[in-house]
């Protein structure tokens, strides 16, 4: 028997364990329950019933930031041959690696006693901060002076996907808000007919920890990242599908409002109000995102200024649809590029050439991106963040030791990132680490720290951004993370 046909059995799926609490008396324990999901406990959720859930809104003081662009090189860089110079390790080249550098230690993929590897990269320092930066970003050595990097990054994890988790998630396992998705459900957005939150993937793969980095986790859905594409359809099945237009499409999404309404009515489940606004911002969107995201409008200059080439998809395409977005109110724009895990298993992983080919498409859109965002005037109130989820060893990988090819293993303890932009010093250099590049030795600034100045940049204290679930309060920062106050200006 069809137990779907049977009309005491759909009586019983409608009544469903929030809709019979609710229905149990003014002082039931679904009421108590209802009244603190709707309380200000959770501002997303009180936002949707109120009507639009990606309203502005205010943070908790005034920001330095008010957007922000992520950019994030997908496999980990490597930070030795790019930012962190070290003379001792390049001296010390070919040698065993000092065994109290590897007691009680494991790698990625290497075992036994691994060779030291400086680099083969020549470095000079940049700008009036005098940043150390090597032959491979040419380009990061013209904005010397409008950056700021860190050298003092840690993570807890030497793998890819729970890397990325914890520096977007605050966890390294799936199922928690990611930073873009905090950012919007904290903010809002300034466009009502473009997302909060753009995705932006070149290289032609995800990142290793796939959606969760855009994720909404536990809170309203309506604050994930939507991924657009810079060829082809900007959003997949945002367009009408065939045979329907425009007009035929507003009525059809007024008789789901009116359904998801009454529904609303009935269960008081904030994820109603989210799917409704959802359908309407997918309406407005099939005007507005065909407009910001055709980059033909560019002038010839600025496209040659990226190296953005229109109807492609690329990194350098990416970069300037970021500009595009963050003028036109988007409120947190993530970019993620393939390619960085630089292990030595082939040419493309070779940290001589296959580095500067990787750079060759990177750093010049990057830098052309400062120096927009810097021209018109949007630089001093837009945080602009470039780096990998971990860092490289000062040894070469195990695998490919006896190779040709130069590479090294995945590594938590130090790593590079820099940051431009709103509220961030220029032309500075934060933290160091030994002589080898093994471990941290000056101001260490670990990933929940990070996220926690992040915030505070953007005009909330991490501590207080929060969104209750299943009986406690959540924060992007766990129960970590402080304040880096020598990175601000």
């Amino acid at each position: 028997m069809d137990l779907s046909e049977n009309a005491g059995f759909a009586k019983l799926q409608h009544q469903t364990r929030r809709n019979f609490l609710k229905g149990a008396g003014h002082f039931s324990l679904g009421a108590i329950a209802l009244e603190s999901l709707l309380s200000g406990e959770n501002r997303a959720s009180a936002a949707s019933l109120e009507g639009n859930p990606l309203a502005a809104r205010k943070p908790h003081y005034p920001p330095k930031a008010k957007r922000m662009i992520y950019l994030h090189m997908s496999g980990g860089p490597p930070n030795l041959d790019i930012f962190d110079y070290k003379p001792e390790l390049v001296k010390r080249s070919g040698q065993d690696c000092p065994d109290e550098f590897l007691k009680g230690r494991k790698f990625a993929f290497t075992t036994g006693v691994p060779k030291l590897m400086g680099t083969p990269r020549s470095f000079k320092q940049c700008g009036k901060g005098a940043i150390w930066m090597s032959d491979a970003v040419p380009n990061f050595q013209r904005i010397a002076d409008e950056v700021t990097v860190v050298h003092s990054m840690k993570t807890d994890e030497f793998n890819h996907a729970p890397a990325e988790l914890l520096l977007y998630t605050g966890s390294p396992r799936q199922g928690r808000p990611s930073l873009g998705s905090w950012v919007t459900y904290g903010l809002g957005t300034e466009n009502e007919n473009l997302p909060g939150f753009v995705v932006l993937i070149s290289s032609g793969t995800q990142p290793s920890g796939g959606q969760g980095c855009w994720g909404s986790g536990f809170i309203p859905s309506v604050y994930q990242g939507v991924q657009c594409r810079s060829k082809g359809d900007p959003v997949l099945f945002v367009s009408d599908p065939a045979g329907m237009n425009r007009e035929t499409r507003r009525q059809t999404l007024d008789a789901l409002r009116d359904l998801n309404e009454q529904q609303m009515r009935e269960l008081g489940h904030p994820e109603t109000m989210t799917r409704i606004a959802q359908y309407e911002l997918a309406y407005r969107m099939q005007t507005a995102v065909p407009e910001v995201m055709d980059i033909s409008r560019e002038k010839p200059e600025v496209l040659a200024a990226y190296g953005a080439e229109p109807g492609e998809a690329s990194f350098a395409n990416n970069c300037l649809l970021a500009r595009r977005l963050i003028e036109q109110g988007v409120r947190y724009v993530q970019l993620f590029d393939w390619g960085w895990d630089f292990h030595g298993t082939g040419p493309k992983e070779d940290i001589r050439d296959g580095l500067t080919q990787k750079m060759s498409r990177t750093d010049r859109p990057v830098a052309a991106l400062i120096e927009d965002l810097k021209q018109r005037g949007l630089l001093e109130d837009t945080l602009v963040v470039w780096g990998g989820e971990f860092g490289r060893t000062p040894f070469r990988e195990g695998r490919t030791a006896g190779g040709a090819v130069l590479g090294r293993d995945h590594y938590p303890d130090c790593f590079s990132l820099m940051l431009a932009g709103a509220g961030v010093k220029r032309g500075f250099s934060y933290g160091s680490t030994d002589e080898l590049g093994f471990s941290v030795t000056e101001n260490p600034v670990h990933i929940h720290d990070f996220q926690a100045t992040v915030m505070h940049l953007l005009g909330f204290n991490h501590e207080q951004l929060t969104y209750r679930f299943q009986g406690r309060d959540f924060r992007l920062t766990d129960v970590h993370g402080h304040l880096v106050k020598d990175l601000l200006a």
